[in-house]
């Protein structure tokens, strides 16, 4: 890959997420318009060498300036924007100005389905007929799956997933709705749900790479919040007992929103190094009533993960907390974030200990389950990490 085309290849990272912020916020939210600008000082210096940009898309593939492109996760999360709004042509010529970029990002962040072209003076975007390879092809129609109609012009290729392909941008993205929660605004669960669809489309293509990035991170690797962890390993969970559809996204979704209750409690407490007192620690256990009271009033919500809020510390033998009455059965959901959660908790650096090492964190598990965790989620959970580090776990149990 030759200079201009990494810098193109920065140039849609940053457009995508410039797109995916502003489907959550306003334009003049501070973080869409860092995303723009740095969109804007990467682009408007391109075209000055290459004076057009040409991004075709068909049936799903991505082509840019007549060059096929490997099928990543960001570049798939970009054609289907494309797809959402029935963009099979998008052209960027030399003179392009930042307020151009702004409404495109503006247009783009929420889906129109254009059934012709629009433009501005440097930027056109739409359905025409694009060429490709010398033959005139018709623009694909985009059906509701998000792939072109049967029979037209694709070509299959293995995803590549790697730690690129989950840029910083959108990992501020969830720090960002976080500090929605806690300027206590309104939380739009769409941007979340988008994320979590695409964890789980990139499971489904080649989940262990993204597996991977996640449960065999370093220690110091901070490219993930815990949250995007704790949703990436409760996906692997579920998707090993069979679940798909609607409800593996809903466990997701439920897994990445499980300690948003946090935000209500006082920052000192949260971050405190070293143990709490015991009234310190009274005041954090009331955080999962908050999280799933939050939830609750929040529009769009899947109900699992005002669950799983709620019930995520809550033990398999029926201790931990909030209390509930003697023959409370925490729901499946709640019992794999809860083993996710542990595990992520332990491999991340504190600032009164160090990352705990695999085999112990396995010896740890299979002490607890049956106890803390439950017997059989124990033991899934045991059998996705020995898959990844055959070597270096403790063998899950018969």
């Amino acid at each position: 890959m030759n200079s201009d085309q990494a810098t193109t290849h920065d140039c849609i990272r940053s457009l995508l997420s410039a797109i995916a912020n502003a489907s959550l916020y306003s334009l003049s939210h501070p973080q869409v318009t860092r995303l723009i600008d740095d969109t804007a000082s990467q682009l408007i210096p391109l075209l000055e060498a290459t004076p057009l940009i040409t991004v075709i898309c068909v049936d799903g593939e991505l082509i840019i300036n007549g060059q096929p492109q490997e099928s990543t996760l960001f570049f798939s999360r970009f054609t289907g924007i494309l797809q959402k709004n029935g963009i099979t042509h998008l052209t960027f010529s030399s003179g392009i100005s930042r307020q151009e970029l702004a409404s495109l990002v503006a247009e783009l962040a929420q889906p129109n389905e254009y059934d012709h072209t629009v433009s501005w003076p440097h930027i056109t975007a739409g359905q025409v007929e694009v060429s490709l390879n010398g033959a005139r092809l018709p623009a694909s129609p985009t059906h509701g799956n998000g792939r072109g109609a049967p029979g037209s012009m694709s070509t299959s290729r293995e995803v590549a997933l790697t730690l690129s392909d989950m840029p910083m941008e959108e990992m501020a993205r969830f720090r960002e709705i976080y500090e929605t929660v806690k300027q206590k605004k309104k939380l739009r669960i769409t941007g979340i749900a988008s994320v979590v669809s695409g964890f789980v489309d990139a499971f489904q293509q080649q989940g262990d790479a993204l597996l991977t990035m996640s449960a065999l991170r370093s220690a110091d690797e901070y490219t993930f919040t815990h949250s995007t962890n704790v949703c990436i390993l409760t996906i692997a969970q579920a998707m090993a007992l069979g679940i798909e559809g609607e409800q593996l996204r809903d466990f997701g979704i439920a897994a990445m929103l499980h300690d948003i209750g946090k935000l209500y409690i006082p920052e000192e407490i949260v971050t405190k190094k070293g143990s709490l007192t015991p009234e310190e620690f009274d005041i954090m256990k009331q955080h999962p009533v908050l999280g799933a009271r939050h939830l609750l009033g929040t529009p769009g919500v899947p109900r699992l993960a005002v669950t799983a809020a709620f019930e995520h510390h809550r033990k398999f033998n029926g201790s931990g907390y909030p209390q509930t009455g003697a023959n409370w059965q925490s729901n499946l959901c709640s019992q794999m974030t809860m083993i996710a959660d542990f595990f992520d908790a332990l491999r991340t650096r504190r600032s009164y200990r160090e990352p705990v090492d695999l085999p112990t964190i396995a010896g740890m598990m299979l002490d607890m389950s049956g106890k803390e965790f439950h017997p059989a989620l124990t033991k899934n959970f045991l059998r996705i990490l020995a898959r990844l580090m055959p070597a270096t776990t403790e063998p899950a149990p018969q």
